[in-house]
């Protein structure tokens, strides 16, 4: 398999202006993304509006971000909450050149942590699956005792912990598998997880910081730890503002697409930001200086 790497980007899926997917657009992230520090992305994950892509769309985008990173790691967000057509589409995935699959938590129907068990086993058959623990946005937790029963099967390789509880993920880290891994699913975590015995982190701010993220997490491993918190607190309001000011994705795509990045609108019930909003972030951005990989205007 190869190797996953310790900072990815869940990546947005660009659109053009009819809202259909610019597959060239998002070549061209693909290659910034990893230009700039990240060793692989995510493509339709929450962050790329996957509730919003046809299988067919995720497939697409799935080739061509492949043939755009061939020495990267492409991570594909397969997890929806029917297991057999998360099944199928991580079956394809997997055939299309998907490197592992990302498998969020089933939202909206609950299902008891037997069933999140079940389910997550029937999807790791298909390829080498990270979990994705977000109980914000699935309206439920992959409980400590079920990711330690997942972590002992060879297909799940890892957790991506957005579940905001440390204890949680200090417990996983301390009790699974040596080979199993805990990225962050918040970026302002990172350096708390790293400090519990974390790999990484599956970022949205890389988008506009990729290298500070990817040097934050050299120094912790260097040892450094002073110099990554210095880096983590200058990081901290530029990461607030990404992630607070709308939910994920409106703030980050808006932003790009404000800097001059090709990644185009959003398909409904996702809407722009609105001007305050929008001027809050890249107030922050500004703020970050050249912390940001992008050029950043100055305000006219």
């Amino acid at each position: 398999m190869r190797e996953i790497g310790r900072l990815l980007t869940a990546m947005v899926t660009p659109f053009d202006d009819e809202r259909e997917l610019d597959l060239e657009g998002a070549q061209l992230l693909a290659r910034r993304l990893v230009e700039d520090g990240s060793q692989g992305v995510v493509v339709f994950g929450t962050t790329g509006e996957s509730p919003t892509l046809t299988d067919s769309e995720k497939l697409e985008l799935l080739r061509a971000v492949r043939v755009a990173i061939p020495d990267h790691a492409v991570v594909a967000g397969t997890g929806t909450n029917d297991t057999r057509h998360s099944v199928e589409l991580s079956e394809q995935a997997m055939a299309a050149g998907a490197d592992a699959l990302l498998a969020v938590n089933p939202y909206y129907n609950k299902p008891s942590q037997e069933g999140l068990y079940q389910h997550f086993r029937a999807i790791a058959e298909t390829g080498p699956t990270i979990l994705y623990n977000i109980a914000g946005r699935s309206a439920i937790n992959l409980q400590l005792e079920t990711t330690l029963r997942l972590a002992q099967l060879p297909g799940v390789i890892g957790t991506k912990e957005a579940s905001g509880d440390l204890d949680q993920m200090s417990f996983t880290c301390a009790a699974a598998p040596a080979r199993f891994r805990v990225w962050s699913g918040d970026d302002s975590k990172t350096l708390p997880l790293l400090a519990v015995g974390g790999y990484g982190l599956i970022s949205v701010t890389a988008h506009l910081a990729g290298r500070a993220l990817h040097r934050l997490i050299d120094l912790y491993l260097e040892g450094d730890v002073a110099k990554a918190a210095r880096l983590h607190h200058q990081l901290l309001p530029l990461i607030k503002a990404v992630m607070t000011t709308q939910s994920n994705p409106i703030p980050v795509k808006s932003t790009l697409r404000a800097l001059g990045q090709r990644v185009g609108s959003f398909r409904l019930p996702l809407v722009e930001l609105t001007e305050d909003e929008l001027a809050r972030v890249l107030g922050a951005v500004r703020e970050a200086g050249s912390l940001v990989d992008l050029a950043v205007a100055d305000p006219a």
